[in-house]
């Protein structure tokens, strides 16, 4: 499994435009190790990454649901949403106080890779590095909408969530349940015609995707067939079961089940990681902001602050604001509220690049694997430089954009 993120070393994610030896990068990287805070950490880059975005740092049982939740999982399609809400609110204060990452801000991957090019520069004497900036155009961060739509009521909501994002200027993924109800057909063509993108949300949403290898490997062919259907190239697994290893299975080129930091969902942990990654076959965009029904039911938020405050993080270092909503619990006042307003407020940006989840998985695969800036279109040089003791980050066409300092 370790061999699965192998491709996201320090020197694709850096893309200097400078000679480095291994030597130099290995200096560098060992440098930074201790901002990532974690015991028995691997000697070998491979191990490190897996750690990290492989959550190997959680151990090899951390994909097994315990028998309790195992138990609540199968049984939550069931239970009255109710009672669902107020077991998940109760738990909420527990869940976050047994956390191994800090949440909603979990800084320690991000400090990292910073003190990796902090490192770099000091051995080059203090002189500027050119690198690929990270996103098109030199633009400061991304945001990628998501949406999943786990039931027939949800589905009816679609279109009205569609109608709000177009009417601020936004475009986003839905991702349908093959198994559970009737999809609608008819809606996918709307939304592909209107520039939406269509994504598979798992096969039932049963809870049972990752039983057993057997039982995910039968499914896997099963989504296959329908991501083929609905012309889709993106999935996320339901309740964010996950697997690196079985996902591979999956005919896809991103997947969204994986986050930065999330204690409240059936697997907690993260992959402390606000940029994408590549994942064996497939490039992983994790989640950076909380789910809304975390935001509304589970902490009782009447307001977007908790995802503005992340995204401000997230604009300081270049990173990927990738935000998951459901219709279906969006049709309640306060988390249609809280997602309008959050909306209406990133409309008033102008420094991120909005992108569908495909465009956002294609551009980092480009920007990590191309040799040349030709075939990356958009793609904008900025020069890193030691400033005040940490770093600065300024594309050197376009608008300046100061990178934030290492505290």
């Amino acid at each position: 499994m370790i061999d699965l993120f192998c491709a996201n070393s320090p020197e694709r994610f850096w893309r200097l435009q400078t000679d480095l030896n291994e030597e130099q990068w290995g200096a560098a990287i060992n440098a930074a190790r201790p901002a990532l805070r974690l015991d028995h950490l691997e000697d070998d880059l491979e191990g490190l990454l897996y750690a990290v975005l492989g959550e190997g740092q959680f151990g090899d049982k951390h994909w097994r649901l315990g028998p309790s939740r195992r138990a609540y999982y199968l049984l939550k399609p069931i239970l009255p949403r109710v009672l669902v809400k107020r077991l998940r609110r109760l738990a909420g204060p527990l869940t976050r106080r047994k956390a191994a990452l800090e949440w909603p801000i979990e800084d320690r991957y991000v400090r990292f890779q910073w003190e990796i090019l902090r490192t770099l520069l000091n051995s080059l004497e203090g002189r500027p590095c050119r690198m690929v900036h990270f996103w098109p155009d030199g633009l400061r961060f991304a945001l990628v909408l998501t949406h999943d739509i786990e039931t027939s009521a949800g589905q009816d909501m679609v279109r009205e969530v569609a109608d709000l994002e177009e009417g601020l200027g936004f475009r986003s993924s839905f991702n349908f349940v093959p198994e559970r109800y009737r999809v609608d057909k008819g809606l996918i063509r709307d939304l592909r015609e209107r520039g939406f993108e269509i994504g598979v949300h798992g096969l039932r949403h049963d809870g049972r995707l990752f039983r057993s290898q057997a039982e995910f490997t039968r499914r896997a062919q099963r989504i296959n067939q329908y991501l083929k259907e609905f012309e889709a190239v993106g999935f996320r697994s339901p309740l964010t079961h996950r697997h690196p290893e079985w996902m591979q299975a999956l005919e896809i080129e991103y997947d969204l089940s994986f986050f930065d930091t999330d204690p409240y969902e059936p697997i907690p942990g993260g992959t402390m990681s606000i940029w994408p990654f590549i994942m064996g076959r497939f490039v992983e965009l994790p989640y950076t902001l909380a789910q809304d029904y975390t935001l509304t039911a589970v902490l009782g938020e009447k307001t977007p602050r908790i995802w503005l405050q992340k995204v401000e993080f997230i604009r300081l270092f270049f990173g990927m604001a990738l935000v998951n909503t459901h219709p279906d619990y969006l049709r309640a006042p306060d988390s249609w509220r809280i997602y309008s307003e959050f909306l209406k407020e990133m409309s008033n940006a102008n420094d991120f690049w909005h992108a569908l989840p495909r465009d956002a998985a294609r551009w980092w695969r480009a920007r990590q694997s191309s040799g040349s800036l030709d075939a990356l279109p958009g793609a904008v040089i900025s020069q890193a430089k030691v400033f005040q003791g940490g770093l600065m980050i300024e594309p050197m066409t376009g608008a300046q954009s100061p990178g934030g300092n290492l505290l």
